[in-house]
């Protein structure tokens, strides 16, 4: 029934206002549901690129990578043609990655500011370096990832025909003999990296930015605010960039690919990381991008900050829990059943979503034997966002722990 104490005015102010909290909370949902069904159909260029020719910088930034930098520097090297640079900025490190990288024959700076860390800052240095003599292309690689065949030249081609920053899959793989908490953040991963990407390409869209395996023409990067302590800086980067126009494009025949960290430490270190500059960027960056494109009638801009605004997996279940809890209890109590319905909805929506997207792209990830065992990853991760919940968060960068 009604609350009696509650007028009728008050009633549906209240419900009003649960229709519209499981409204916002079913919008990411949807856009959520809308890529995941557009990248059914795997459409993945597997044309040659067109031989173009064009000055190309390949840009590394490593801070103690000294172990594990060579095989990334060996990739790069066999697919940069005469003339071209590899470039490596050595930031803030306390080992060998400066030297392991010249003996490689990749040009070298080396940077040291202990106020300003961070990847951001590192991009910032090697970009100035770039400028006395620019070239037409950048490519950025992380220090840990390997590079399919192929893949700078089918970048550095994009980036010069289309004209617009562009991003290669990136895929990240959990260790041989990995726990299902391992395997579910695979699975996850693809989800973001690929299938998501795959179908905003699929409806004519651009995607985000992830960090690695980026081209951009000159005239794009040049003029972006790199050096940021962002813990997302690929995310700002690529909402930035397409704010000012130039607006990324997904290119999934070139792969970049990495590892989890093997160490628990390392993985939780770099999830939160992750996971906190998200959320941090949903309240910055996002609004902002909203505003940017309904002033200019931009629609690709907002599906951009659409995408975007989808939070973490995890984090939107969490969410929609929530919402379909509260709201069931209302309408238990005699509020409006609209807000209940809103929220089933949503739920139903993100259920199928996982679905569609496991069974398509990550039943090799995440085999059907290992979702029974499920139950210990479900409360890791409740055990991370009490914690996050009760104040521990990141502030500064802080490399992931591979050991």
């Amino acid at each position: 029934m009604v609350f009696p104490e509650m007028s009728v005015a008050a009633n549906a102010l209240v419900s009003g206002a649960l229709g519209a909290i499981a409204l916002l909370i079913s919008i990411p949902v949807f856009v959520l549901l809308t890529e995941v069904l557009a990248a059914i159909p795997r459409r993945n260029s597997g044309r040659k690129p067109n031989s173009v020719s064009t000055s190309l910088a390949v840009l590394v930034p490593a801070h103690n990578e000294g172990a594990s930098i060579l095989p990334t520097l060996n990739d790069i090297l066999a697919e940069i043609g005469p003339g071209n640079r590899l470039l490596v900025v050595a930031d803030n490190c306390s080992d060998d990655t400066a030297e392991v990288a010249r003996a490689a024959g990749a040009e070298v700076i080396e940077r040291r500011d202990d106020k300003n860390r961070g990847k951001g800052h590192a991009l910032d240095y090697g970009i100035r370096h770039l400028g006395a003599a620019a070239p037409e292309v950048v490519i950025i690689v992380d220090a840990d990832c390997r590079l399919e065949t192929g893949a700078i030249d089918i970048l550095a081609e994009r980036a010069v025909s289309t004209g617009r920053p562009i991003q290669a899959l990136y895929l990240m793989h959990a260790p041989d003999g990995s726990s299902v908490d391992e395997q579910v953040s695979e699975f996850t991963w693809r989800l973001k990296n690929w299938v998501r990407p795959l179908g905003l390409t699929n409806l004519g869209l651009p995607c985000q930015l992830v960090g690695t395996g980026m081209a951009f023409p000159w005239s794009a990067l040049s003029s972006a605010n790199l050096a940021t302590g962002a813990l997302t800086e690929d995310l700002k980067l690529g909402l930035d960039l397409a704010i000012k126009g130039h607006l990324p494009l997904f290119c999934p025949s070139a792969v970049v690919t990495s590892h989890f960290a093997s160490s628990s430490h390392g993985r939780n270190t770099q999830q939160q990381r992750w996971e906190q500059g998200h959320r941090e960027l949903i309240f910055s960056t996002v609004p902002r991008a909203l505003s940017s494109a309904v002033s200019r009638r931009d629609w690709r801009l907002m599906s951009m900050a659409l995408d975007l605004a989808v939070p973490p997996i995890f984090l939107l279940a969490l969410l929609l829990s929530a919402a379909l809890a509260i709201t069931a209890a209302a309408a238990a109590f005699g509020q409006s059943v609209i807000p209940f319905y809103i929220s089933s909805t949503a739920v139903a929506a993100l259920a199928l979503s996982i679905v569609i997207a496991w069974f398509r792209y990550g039943r090799d990830a995440l085999p059907p034997r290992s979702l029974v065992s499920i139950v210990p990853y479900i409360y890791s991760k409740l055990r991370q966002y009490i914690r996050i919940l009760g104040g521990s968060r990141a502030t500064t960068w802080v490399r992931t722990d591979r050991s």
